[in-house]
């Protein structure tokens, strides 16, 4: 099982199919990264390297008393990119996943401030 430790210690799971471009995805309220299966299974038989997780508090993640909002959430993923080195992705996100997304890639988050697409 594939997983990060966070700054204050939750662990989050992530799945890491394919090579390639990358894409990172960001399930919704409240799912788990098995709901974006058949999008990784295509785009990882495809030439893509994709990559999601289960979001604190949601699927084999660690379920926190800290951390449950866009913030925390946009951490996370911030921690999981920078652990993994990902260089260029594409983030995909619905629900709240396209809330922690924004978050994350837009102006004053704790991503890049990119946009849609992460560029270090």
């Amino acid at each position: 099982m594939s997983t990060i430790t966070t700054q204050d210690g939750a662990q989050i799971f992530y799945k890491d199919w394919g090579t390639g471009p990358v894409v990172v995805f960001s399930h919704g309220w409240p799912l788990s990264a098995d709901s974006w299966e058949a999008q990784m299974l295509f785009l990882a038989g495809h030439g893509y390297r994709c990559i999601a997780h289960d979001r604190r508090g949601h699927g084999r993640s660690t379920r926190t008393w800290q951390g449950n909002d866009m913030d925390g959430y946009a951490d996370d993923l911030a921690q999981l990119i920078e652990t993994l080195d990902l260089e260029d992705a594409v983030l995909v996100g619905f629900s709240v996943g396209g809330g922690e997304v924004a978050r994350y890639a837009g102006p004053g988050g704790t991503g890049h401030g990119c946009g849609s697409v992460c560029r270090r």
